[in-house]
């Protein structure tokens, strides 16, 4: 069972604290609500294809994912698209098992993505960035 508390702190600023004790400040500021999905989801995948591809033997050197949505312009603002971009850096990563990690994370592992696709078409595009080797 995963639990987070979230706390009135002033205004319209609340501080979200997670059972380990790691805390997050949403407001108008900083992070929003839905701005906190996007990262949740960009997160998910993440922790999935890093994992994916180091079981694959791949030599990942960085992944970056950004997460985009669009939102309906009336209450509840509801996310009706989001494309989750992936850059994965490395040294000879093979295209096959790029795209065959992000598919298993979107089918398979990421229970934000899963819990958000029920409402939200999620599109992803990926690139992959040579990095030379260091000598």
């Amino acid at each position: 069972m995963k639990e987070v508390t979230a706390r009135w702190v002033s205004d319209q600023k609340f501080m979200a604290t997670d059972s380990a004790g790691h805390s997050i400040v949403m407001d108008g500021e900083g992070f929003s609500p839905s701005e906190l999905l996007l990262a949740a989801l960009a997160g998910c995948t993440g922790i999935d294809v890093i994992s994916i591809l180091k079981k694959q033997r791949q030599q990942v050197t960085g992944l970056e994912i950004k997460a985009t949505g669009s939102q309906l312009p009336d209450p509840p603002w509801t996310y009706q698209e989001i494309h989750v971009e992936y850059t994965v850096r490395g040294h000879h990563l093979k295209e096959s098992a790029v795209t065959r990690a992000i598919e298993l994370s979107e089918t398979k592992y990421c229970s934000v993505g899963s819990t958000i696709s029920g409402r939200a078409k999620i599109i992803t595009s990926y690139r992959i960035v040579e990095e030379e080797v260091a000598l």
